[in-house]
C-alpha cells in the first residue's frame, strides 16, 4: 500500500510540475508574440466618424409626444 500511495504521489507531482512549465512557458510565448504584433503590425489609426444628418426640429416635438402616449398606454394596459 506504502509503494501505491509514493507512486501516485510521485505521478501527482510530475504531472503538476509539467502543467505549471507549460503555463510559465506560455505565459511567455505569449508575451513575446504580443510584443511581436505590437511592433511589426501597429493599430491604424482611428478615421473620424462621418456627420450624420440632424433631424428636423419642428417635427420632434409631436414624434415625442406620440411616442410618450403610445408607452404610458403600454404601461397602463400591462400593469394591470
Amino acid at each position: 500500500m506504502d509503494n501505491l500511495f509514493s507512486e501516485g504521489l510521485t505521478l501527482m507531482a510530475f504531472g503538476m510540475g509539467f502543467v505549471f512549465v507549460f503555463l510559465t512557458l506560455l505565459v511567455f510565448a505569449t508575451g513575446i508574440m504580443s510584443r511581436l504584433a505590437s511592433r511589426y503590425l501597429p493599430e491604424p489609426a482611428a478615421k473620424a466618424p462621418k456627420a450624420r444628418p440632424q433631424p428636423a426640429a419642428a417635427g420632434t416635438a409631436s414624434n415625442n409626444d406620440e411616442l410618450v402616449a403610445v408607452i404610458t398606454a403600454a404601461v397602463h394596459k400591462y400593469r394591470k
